[in-house]
């Protein structure tokens, strides 16, 4: 019978090939620990972006609605008949208004934006405070 090739997993070439370099032996799961907590925190961040973006988006659809609305009562103001110059003035004031809204608007969605992102960004940041203590205490154990 014809003898079968020996299987290795990775792991074990692995683990061979720093035997025969005479490299420090790997910690394996730390690492693989490591990595699987990067990739938890990314994807808290891109969970966090998510629901920022629902947010906004979400916002800026009630901000469209209650623009349709002020435009509906402003034709509804038109239809009734009046002066030239009531209807300049009505005219001046809606955009006046329009131009307050929108200015609010902006600064209120800006400020939402700010807020997500921070938080996506917060994340990340406290992953990496983690993984450099981790690298920390790894060299700490060596020493």
């Amino acid at each position: 019978m014809a003898k079968q090739p020996e299987s290795h997993s990775f792991m074990d070439m692995f683990e061979k090939f720093g035997k025969e370099l005479k490299m420090p032996k790997v910690d394996v799961d730390a690492i693989l620990d490591h990595h699987r907590k990067n990739l938890e925190a990314l994807e808290k961040s891109a969970k966090a972006t998510a629901a920022g973006a629902s947010s906004i988006m979400a916002r800026q659809r009630e901000m469209v609605e209650e623009s349709l609305h002020e435009i509906a009562e402003m034709a509804q103001s038109y239809r009734t008949p009046g002066m030239p110059k009531e209807m300049m003035a009505k005219q001046a004031d809606f955009a006046r208004k329009s131009f307050e809204a929108a200015v609010k608007n902006t600064g209120e969605v800006a400020e939402m934006m700010k807020k997500s992102g921070g938080e996506s960004l917060d994340i990340l940041r406290e992953r990496i405070k983690e993984a450099m203590s981790e690298i920390r205490q790894g060299y700490d154990k060596k020493g």
